[in-house]
């Protein structure tokens, strides 16, 4: 399968919504972005299915302040779906000015579904 213009700008926006949701401590709309048996592997641990993704959006929100700034996103057709990778930016919004807190990448998997691009895996590899 091919990957078409707006087949990358919908993954692309899905990397926003992504961000916007776990910064702005909206655990369900973090969720959103991944399938019902979606997985997310950090170094907290690996959350699999909409309940985990929950559980762990929700406890990420009520412990961090954090802005995520993703760039040099490369997404690849892969089979039936899409493979994508960026660099990560991890910011912390408690200190002033805003402090690096972190920097990792990321290795997806994503499928198209009926609601649009979403991630069926996810694994964050911290740098340091």
């Amino acid at each position: 399968m091919a990957l078409s213009t707006d087949d990358h700008i919908a993954i692309q926006q899905l990397y926003a919504r992504y961000n916007h949701a776990i910064d702005d401590g909206k655990a369900a709309a973090w969720a959103a972005c991944f399938t019902p048996d979606g997985t997310f592997a950090s170094p907290n641990g690996t959350f699999a299915g909409k309940d985990q993704l929950l559980a762990f959006a929700t406890g990420f929100g009520e412990q961090l302040k954090v802005r995520h700034w993703v760039n040099n996103l490369v997404v690849e057709a892969d089979g039936a779906g899409a493979k994508g990778a960026c660099y990560l930016l991890l910011l912390n919004r408690k200190t002033n000015p805003a402090s690096t807190m972190a920097t990792a990448t990321y290795d997806d998997r994503l499928a198209k579904t009926a609601g649009g691009w979403r991630f069926t895996s996810r694994s964050v590899a911290m740098d340091a």
